[in-house]
Parts: C-alpha cells; structure tokens; sequence
C-alpha cells in the first residue's frame, strides 16, 4: 500500500511558484496496477518521483508498505564516474541484494561485455538505459515504476525485455505513466488522474482514459 497524506508539492524558480499536488491524500492498493495521467504539466513524473523517493513532498507525507522500484529504466541514479560493475555492486548493497547474484543477472540480461567495466559517463543513452533495465530486473520489487520506458535497443532485445517484465508483473504491480493509452490499458486496471492540483482516481481504467481525452481536445 502506498498512502499520500495531505501531500502538497510546490516548485519556486525565478520568484514563480508552481503547485504540482495540493493537499493530496490517496491510497494506491497492493494487487492494483495505476495508471497515471494528466495533460502535459500536470505533474505526472513528479508524481511518479515523490512515490519512488526521489524527491520529497513540501509538505504532508507519503507511507510506503512495499517496495517499491525506481523508474523502470532510469539511468540517472548511477553515477557517471563509476564503471557499470561497481555501480551494480553499490545498488545490490543498498537494497540488500547479493551482489554477485545481482551482477551476474545484470551482466547476461544487458549484454554490455566490456562495456561494464568503463565508467558509465563513456555510455551511451541505449547502453545507459540497458543497465538500468538489468538492475531493474535483478532486483524483486513488489510495485513497478514505469515513466514511458517499457523496452530499450534494437527488436531482439525489446523483446527479451517484454518477457523479463512480463514474468516479473505475475508477482508484482505497476504504477505507470505513458502518453500511448492502449500501453495503459494493456497494463493497468484503475487510473489516476491529475488536475490542477488534485488526484482523482477511478476503478475503471477507462473511465480515467476518457477524462484524459476530453482534456486534451
């Protein structure tokens, strides 16, 4: 279970001020999966960020009863100046993983070869987003971030990407953000939507599919 409790979350740059998330309390259930959606600006990836904890709220709190990832093939949390090994060994160590087990899975799963062993700064995007993948998937979690990443690289590797995910999901929920919405119909059954300020959740991915679009027209 994930509870907001009078979640608010500003932004101040330059003498502006931005609300994101006005006194938002929420539950998202285990054995649920979410779609998050709002036109352009609404706040979705920040949203997505205060679940996962990477970034706090200005106010309020945000319980977590479950373990939750972060954003499904985000490289950003690595960093540059470590190779791909020591930052995969690092992140097994914090979430109290076996790193050997860990490095092994990451090492097959992303086939990077070398590549593990130079600074991650020396990568590209795709092989960035390869590793991310990898961890992603050698470590359990019981709820999924997704922030329009489902598969990086070329077809054959999307594809083994889909199945490891896939196995993954019979064990675990998604919370997820995407602009394409028959993924998130595909992948979830109830919606959040964001709007000025608020979140509104429906039962029905469908009936939260349709706010959106009557949004955005």
């Amino acid at each position: 279970m994930i509870r907001f409790e009078n979640v608010t979350k500003i932004y101040r740059t330059d003498g502006h001020r931005r609300t994101i998330l006005e006194r938002v309390s929420l539950t998202l259930k285990p054995g649920i999966s979410y779609g998050i959606l709002g036109i352009n600006g609404a706040g979705k990836s920040t949203t997505m960020r205060l679940i996962g904890g990477t970034e706090e709220p200005t106010s309020g709190r945000i319980k977590r009863g479950l373990r939750v990832s972060w954003p499904l093939g985000f490289a950003g949390g690595f960093h540059p100046m470590m190779t791909g090994r020591d930052n995969v060994i690092f992140v097994a160590r914090i979430y109290g993983e076996n790193p050997k087990r860990v490095l092994e899975f990451v090492e097959d799963f992303s086939e990077l070869g070398s590549y593990l062993d130079v600074p991650i700064r020396t990568y590209s995007s795709g092989m960035g987003q390869r590793l991310a993948f990898g961890m992603s998937m050698a470590i359990p979690f019981d709820c999924y971030l997704i922030d329009e990443v489902t598969a990086v690289g070329d077809s054959r590797f999307q594809k083994r990407c889909v199945e490891a995910f896939s196995a993954r999901r019979e064990n675990a929920d998604v919370i997820m953000v995407s602009h394409d919405m028959e993924t998130i119909r595909t992948w979830c059954t109830q919606g959040v939507v964001l709007l000025n300020g608020r979140a509104i959740i429906y039962e029905d991915v469908n009936d939260a599919i349709e706010v959106y679009r009557r949004l955005n027209a």
